[in-house]
């Protein structure tokens, strides 16, 4: 144990004094933050552009429903042609031109508008144009029925579901959300935290490899402790850089923000008054819901989940690590390895955040390659205390197994040279 004590030790002093390391370490979030901002500085910029779009109202109904706002200015065309409708907007390099001809039929008319631009646009666009030709069409055949409109709106009932379980505690419309950036970052971080340090625990060792450093060290230090002492190293490692990364990215993040007037959360969906206006009513209860998440049960097991996860998939780096000779060898076995990360990423995005206590989400959670990321996305939404404890006890049984199979294929690839390894090659090398 001494001896893995000391490798550790060695690999961890070994990178946080590296150069790049250090300059990575600090440059890193300033390069993140500055990202942040500059889609945020471009995102007010786009949002405060008014753009200009002409109306040729054939039919004469609808020219007063185009109310400039904002985001809109509309100018009446009407009394033009349209192909001089069309000049004066390209003269002018207008956003675009609507078209409403003048038809008898209404289902005719709903199906006539047209927009005319230079270049498609948005949804957002689209959708308010749509919403409002429908509207006024939907007035108009109300109208033409003898049935008063005014009345139906003042008739509307707005109803808004009240949110509780059987023990009598309330939630909000948007806990789901919560649960969903929690349990979506967290799945996010760790693929990320994986392939990123696990390739440097690969390369570690290919580099060591083709010094023929290794046969020194061997020589004194059993293969198993000198992979364990890598992988631990390089993840302590890894987990410094990272924290230090969030206290100066925050740090960072606050004081350009101040510095530069720009708000980092003025990024905007589009659709967003809608949004705005459903999520008013229970900013209050969203706080609420945030203050009662498990905050103390989610930080226990993110960081059983993350650690046993990381240290799954850096002994299998490990292990490729010592069965190649450089790190263009190691393409033919990268993709079985990365599968069932992005695997994990589109199971807990699109099975997890649509029915967590699913059976995809319940199945991909105990599969011991996936559950690290499919159980983190689920864990804020409440998963059964059993299924826990049997994903958890299957991922460290999968943890000593993969450990003990990568330590042989470490003890005898690390030695190996001028081959280039195949599975079946690797295989034999599990039974020396």
């Amino acid at each position: 144990m001494r001896n893995l004590r000391l490798i550790i030790q060695r690999e961890y002093l070994a990178r946080v004094r590296n150069r790049t390391f250090i300059v990575m370490t600090f440059l890193s979030p300033l390069i993140l933050v500055g990202m942040i901002l500059l889609i945020a500085y471009l995102s007010m910029l786009n949002s405060s552009e008014q753009r200009i779009i002409g109306v040729h109202d054939r039919s004469g109904i609808f020219i007063e429903e185009f109310q400039d706002d904002e985001q809109v200015q509309y100018l009446d065309y009407s009394s033009k042609s349209l192909e001089a409708a069309k000049e004066m907007i390209l003269d002018q390099e207008y956003y675009g031109l609507i078209y409403i001809p003048e038809e008898i039929n209404e289902n005719d008319l709903a199906g006539a508008v047209r927009f005319y631009g230079k270049e498609s646009p948005g949804m957002g666009m689209l959708q308010n144009i749509e919403k409002i030709v429908a509207d006024k069409l939907t007035d108009q055949e109300l109208q033409d029925r003898g049935i008063d409109t005014s009345q139906i709106e003042a008739a509307r009932a707005q109803v808004n579901v009240q949110i509780q379980n059987f023990s009598g505690e309330r939630s909000s419309k948007m806990s789901n959300y919560i649960k969903m950036f929690f349990g979506g970052a967290a799945g996010y971080l760790l693929m990320m935290f994986i392939i990123i340090y696990g390739n440097m625990v690969m390369r570690s060792v290919i580099e060591e490899k083709t010094n023929r450093i290794i046969e020194i060290i061997v020589s004194s230090v059993k293969p198993i402790h000198l992979m364990l002492g890598k992988v631990i190293g390089t993840s302590l490692a890894g987990i410094t850089q990272f924290s230090i990364w969030v206290v100066v990215g925050g740090i960072l993040l606050a004081v350009l923000s101040i510095f530069f007037g720009i708000d980092p959360f003025t990024i905007k969906p589009p659709a967003q008054a809608q949004m705005e206006q459903m999520i008013q009513p229970e900013v209050q209860q969203l706080v609420v819901d945030v203050v009662n998440l498990p905050i103390l049960s989610l930080l226990i097991f993110f960081l059983i989940y993350f650690i046993s996860g990381y240290f799954l998939y850096s002994a299998i780096y490990a292990a490729i690590g010592a069965a190649v000779d450089s790190e263009t060898d190691t393409q033919q076995f990268m993709f079985p390895v990365i599968l069932p990360l992005m695997l994990g990423i589109y199971v807990g995005f699109f099975a997890v955040i649509e029915n967590p206590h699913g059976t995809v989400s319940t199945i991909f959670s105990m599969i011991p390659l996936t559950s690290p990321i499919v159980m983190l996305m689920r864990i804020p939404f409440e998963v059964p205390w059993w299924e826990l404890v049997i994903s958890i006890a299957i991922l460290l049984a999968t943890n000593f197994a993969v450990v003990w199979i990568a330590a042989k294929i470490y003890r005898v690839g690390i030695l190996m040279y001028g081959k280039k390894a195949s599975y079946k090659e690797i295989y034999k090398w599990l039974k020396y």
